[in-house]
């Protein structure tokens, strides 16, 4: 089953992100083709005078900067995937990140802290342990057949999540630590919990991010397109880059629906004038369309309307989210009277890739290396017994 994540249905650029290998192909043959001739030119170094053997050298290492550069100049400029691989870090069992726990907060019998939740659709408030309320967060933002490491990895993140917002918000609704609705949390549906999904839970109970005495925001997608991306990047992000993001392959394999990673949109004048006035750029008139400054994963951060530079992650939200389904644009162009799309993955792009932990789940990877593998200068630590 395939949802988009939380994050790209609320109306702003929020904190999580709503439930290929060909972003890559075209450099990594250029590179393939680049250490074929350098492996040449040792071949024939033992064959000639040094003279001449330096000469060919040379001249071969001239060919291979061509080709490592050589592609179609219409393609996105990407890093290359050797130099985004995420450090690896020794396992360490779980230290005690007790502190962490926002002080307002109330412990059970059991010492985990109890939540008031605002339910939105039975229309009161309810009080709960963190562990009785993240089962039905997990089952809103994965689908709970999922293999249970991916599931766990989800968990963890959602922890991590409703402890940085008691931490660092106030809910919309009085008396309310949070709630379920979409629009400032997590998803919620308690219908849909199964036993895999409260395994998940247990399994992790207590465990959270601790990003050097400090909750993380816990940023997840549903797609990367093939590479993740830092806040600033992918989401626009105000404030100083977080030491904590990190842009690494997404890991999704070719089982991830082929509507989250590509897709196509269509749209009107009418309404990419109005999506640049909500992202801050006022247009009368649509003349052009280009995409401006790219990030360090390839995607959109700037557009160009009519000449006018407009934030890409602010308008993907006013254009809708699931039209525009990320920022990481292969293609932008006007055309009879209409502006055209095309794209890679789904969602903001900025921490966890859903569908990422859904494969790294399927090839043995842990709960803790699929969380590691997307977060960095963090530690995986206990909360609570």
């Amino acid at each position: 089953m395939f949802r988009p994540a939380t994050s790209d249905i609320k109306n702003k650029i929020p904190f999580t992100g709503l439930p290929v290998r060909g972003i890559f192909c075209k450099m990594e043959n250029a590179l393939s083709f680049a250490h074929e001739h350098k492996r040449t030119c040792i071949l024939f170094y033992g064959g000639m005078n040094m003279k001449k053997s330096l000469l060919l050298l040379a001249m071969c290492l001239m060919l291979t900067g061509c080709a490592a550069q050589s592609g179609d100049v219409s393609d996105p400029a990407l890093p290359k995937p050797q130099n985004t691989e995420a450090k690896r870090e020794k396992t360490a069992k779980p230290g005690d990140a007790s502190s962490l726990v926002p002080e307002r907060l109330e412990k059970g019998a059991d010492g985990v802290p109890m939540l008031s939740v605002y339910d939105v659709e039975n229309k009161k408030l309810e009080t709960m342990s963190v562990e009785t309320y993240l089962p039905a967060v997990l089952a809103g933002e994965m689908a709970g057949d999922w293999p249970l490491e991916a599931l766990k990895a989800q968990a963890i993140l959602a922890r991590t999540f409703v402890l940085q917002f008691v931490v660092e918000k106030e809910s919309m609704y009085d008396g309310a630590d949070i709630s379920t609705d979409i629009k400032e949390a997590q998803a919620y549906d308690a219908n849909s919990v199964n036993d895999r999904i409260r395994q998940a839970v247990k399994e992790t109970r207590g465990l959270v991010l601790n990003a050097g005495g400090e909750l993380p925001y816990a940023w997840f997608h549903a797609h990367s397109g093939g590479l993740t991306a830092r806040a600033k990047e992918g989401l626009d992000y105000e404030k100083q880059e977080p030491g904590y993001t990190q842009c690494v392959k997404g890991m999704e394999n070719d089982e991830a629906p082929a509507e989250a990673a590509r897709w196509e949109a269509v749209f009107t004048p009418e309404e990419v004038m109005k999506a640049a006035g909500e992202a801050g750029a006022g247009i009368e008139k649509v003349e052009g369309v280009a995409i401006g400054e790219r990030g360090e994963s390839g995607r959109a951060k700037t557009l160009l309307i009519s000449g006018k530079e407009v934030s890409a992650p602010a308008f993907r939200i006013a254009i809708g989210s699931t039209k525009m389904r990320s920022c990481l644009l292969e293609n932008l162009r006007m055309e009879d009277g209409k502006i055209y799309m095309r794209g890679k993955g789904y969602g903001h792009g900025v921490g966890m890739s859903q569908w990422g932990a859904y494969a790294m789940a399927k090839e043995g990877k842990t709960a803790e290396e699929i969380v590691m593998h997307y977060f960095t200068n963090v530690t995986l630590d206990r909360a609570w017994p």
